[in-house]
């Protein structure tokens, strides 16, 4: 869904764990190294095409500063300004729990 916002991230590949997919992930895309990490929120959402699953998790420490490695754009945002882009359905309820002020699963 190219030319939208969503949250970095990606596929846990066999044999991986959720936090291992997120490092793994977070330096393939981002360039940085995950040290802490902790679920946030799990969801799943139905595309015309497909359903997801999607598990939020919250990086409280990295090292890195972070870069688009696959030549996508970053920005960081405001929590209270993430419903103004174009962000995927998929990731809207993390917003909303999110901007609810939402610490944990």
């Amino acid at each position: 869904m190219g030319g939208r916002w969503e949250f970095p991230g990606g596929k846990v590949a066999g044999g991986e764990t959720e936090p291992q997919a997120l490092v793994r992930e977070l330096r393939e895309e981002l360039g940085i190294n995950v040290i802490s990490c902790r679920p946030f929120m799990r969801l799943s959402h139905e595309y015309d095409d497909r359903i997801v699953e999607l598990s939020m998790w919250m990086v409280d420490i990295f090292s890195g500063e972070p870069v688009g490695l696959d030549g996508q754009q970053l920005k960081w945002v405001a929590v209270e300004r993430l419903g103004e882009d174009d962000i995927l359905e998929a990731d809207a309820p993390f917003v909303v729990a999110l901007q609810a002020g939402k610490t944990e699963v």
